[in-house]
């Protein structure tokens, strides 16, 4: 069985790969193709610059997440992941997939009011589903969290 502390490495690899991927995606990819999507259809040029604004905020509200992932796996190498600055860390994963949702939700909105495509609306309430499910499971974590870390301090003050 794997441990926590081997684990910890690999993570921190693939999190370092997908932070730069991201970096990658946010300053090359994404304005190359709303530049390319305003080309090749002039009459869809106006939402070159929101869709680009949009997406690049989204890669960097991920981007917050895997920051705030390498601090908690910190934390748990040096075994202080049942403590206050956990915390911080955690509503810091919160507040950015919170406010990831929110445009989403606001981009889904303006993008059903104006879609024809019944499978568009479709899609973006799954993508916008999902998201609130993953927004919801992390508040539940960070409860969970909570009560071990209550739990720990309170083991400590008796031993």
């Amino acid at each position: 069985m794997i441990t926590v502390r081997r684990a910890v490495v690999p993570l921190r690899v693939l999190l370092v790969l997908l932070f730069g991927l991201m970096v990658m995606l946010e300053t090359v990819s994404l304005p190359g193709q709303f530049a390319h999507m305003a080309r090749v259809s002039p009459d869809h040029a106006y939402l070159r610059w929101p869709l680009t604004a949009v997406t690049v905020f989204w890669v960097v509200c991920a981007q917050v997440v895997i920051v705030c992932i390498w601090q908690l796996l910190t934390l748990v190498k040096r075994d202080r992941i049942f403590t206050d600055a956990a915390m911080v860390w955690v509503n810091v994963i919160l507040w950015a997939i919170g406010a990831g949702w929110v445009v989403l939700l606001g981009m889904a909105g303006v993008v059903l009011v104006n879609v024809d495509d019944p499978g568009t609306g479709i899609v973006l309430a799954l993508i916008t589903g999902a998201v609130s499910v993953f927004v919801l499971l992390v508040v539940v974590l960070r409860a969970l969290l909570q009560q071990a870390t209550t739990l720990r301090s309170d083991m400590e003050a008796v031993i």
